[in-house]
C-alpha cells in the first residue's frame, strides 16, 4: 500500500453560488474556484463542505459540483470532496463517487447519529472510518467537531483513527484551544504523518502557533489570501506580522461568526457579492437570507479589514 498523502497550507472550503431558482450557478462557481486556486498559498480546495451547503445537495449535485471543481482547478491544485452522510454505506458510496471523479482525498464528516452517545463507544467511529478506508483508495481527512456538540472525537479516539493507514489528516473544528492542543499532541504522539488542519477560524493564529500544518476554512472563500499570509508569518516566527494579520481578520471573524452561528456561510456569500466575486447570495432553505442591517455590517467589516474587490 502506498503512503497516504499529507496535507498542509491553506485549503479553503468553497461556497457554492446558486441562481434565483436555487440551481447551481456554474459560471459563478467557476469564477469563485479560479480566484481560490490563483491565490498564493492555497494548496487545495475542499468541495461539498458546510460552506457549499452540502446538506441541501443531492448525490447527483454533489457529483456535479465536484466535477466542475476538478475541471476548473484540478490540474492546478488538489480538490478534496466532502463526504457528508449519516450511514456508513452511504459514506462509502459518496467516497467512491469522489474517487471515480478524480478527487485528491475525502473529508469525512461524523454521522449525526454519533450525538446519541457515540463518544462512549469509540469503536463506532473506528468502524465507520475503517469501512471507508477498506473500500476507497483515497487519503481521508477526519472532520473533528466541537466536543460540546456530542459528535466530536476524544483525543484518544483521534489517535486510534490516525492509525488507519488511509487517514492522512484531521480537520480540527473543536473551537476550543485547549481541546485543539490535546488533539494535536495526541496525533503527534502516534508518530504517523497525519496533518493537523485547523478549522478554528475564530482564533486561527493561536492554532497556527501551536503547530497546525495548515487550515481548512469556509472563511477562506473570502480571505484565503490573508489566511495564507497569516500562516506564512506564523511559520516564519514573525509574530508582529502575524498579529497585524490577525487584527485585520478580526472584524470579519466577528461579523461572520456572530450569533446565530448557522448564518456564517450566508454572510460569507454576502461578502463575496459585495466584493463582486459572485452575482448573488441565494441560499437554500431552511437557510434564510441575511438582513439589510447585517449586509451593512459585513460591508463595514470588509472595509475595516482592508479587503477589496
Amino acid at each position: 500500500m502506498h503512503q497516504p498523502l499529507t496535507f498542509s497550507g491553506i485549503m479553503p472550503a468553497n461556497i457554492l453560488p446558486f441562481r434565483a431558482d436555487l440551481s447551481i450557478d456554474e459560471p459563478a462557481y467557476r469564477r469563485h474556484l479560479r480566484w481560490l486556486a490563483d491565490t498564493r498559498g492555497v494548496t487545495g480546495i475542499v468541495a461539498n463542505g458546510h460552506a457549499a451547503e452540502v446538506s441541501s445537495l443531492s448525490r447527483e449535485e454533489r457529483k456535479r459540483a465536484l466535477t466542475i471543481a476538478l475541471d476548473q482547478v484540478g490540474p492546478k491544485c488538489p480538490v478534496v470532496a466532502g463526504v457528508y452522510a449519516d450511514g456508513t454505506q452511504e459514506a462509502v458510496d459518496l467516497a467512491r463517487d469522489a474517487q471515480a471523479e478524480g478527487a485528491a482525498g475525502v473529508l469525512v464528516f461524523p454521522p449525526t447519529l454519533f450525538m446519541w452517545g457515540a463518544q462512549l463507544k469509540p469503536d463506532m467511529a473506528i468502524r465507520h472510518f475503517s469501512e471507508i478506508a477498506a473500500k476507497v483508495d483515497l487519503p481521508i481527512i477526519v472532520f473533528e467537531y466541537p466536543p460540546a456538540s456530542g459528535i466530536g472525537y476524544s483525543p484518544e479516539t483521534l489517535a486510534r483513527l490516525a492509525e488507519i493507514p488511509r487517514v492522512a489528516a484531521v480537520k480540527d473544528w473543536s473551537n476550543d484551544i485547549v481541546a485543539f492542543e490535546l488533539n494535536l499532541r495526541a496525533l503527534r504522539r502516534t508518530g504517523r504523518p497525519v496533518a493537523m488542519l485547523s478549522s478554528f477560524t475564530m482564533s486561527l493564529m493561536a492554532s497556527f502557533l501551536l503547530g497546525a500544518d495548515g487550515a481548512i476554512s469556509g472563511m477562506g472563500s473570502v480571505v484565503a489570501d490573508l489566511q495564507a499570509e497569516l500562516f506564512e508569518a506564523c511559520q516564519k516566527g514573525d509574530l508582529d506580522g502575524a498579529r497585524h494579520l490577525h487584527d485585520r481578520l478580526e472584524p470579519l471573524v466577528g461579523v461572520f461568526y456572530a450569533p446565530p452561528f448557522v448564518d456564517m456561510h450566508n454572510r460569507m456569500k454576502e461578502a463575496l457579492v459585495l466584493l463582486g466575486r459572485i452575482p448573488a447570495a441565494h441560499v437554500r432553505p431552511p437557510l434564510t437570507p441575511v438582513s439589510a442591517g447585517e449586509r451593512e455590517a459585513i460591508k463595514r467589516a470588509l472595509a475595516a479589514a482592508g479587503v477589496t474587490a
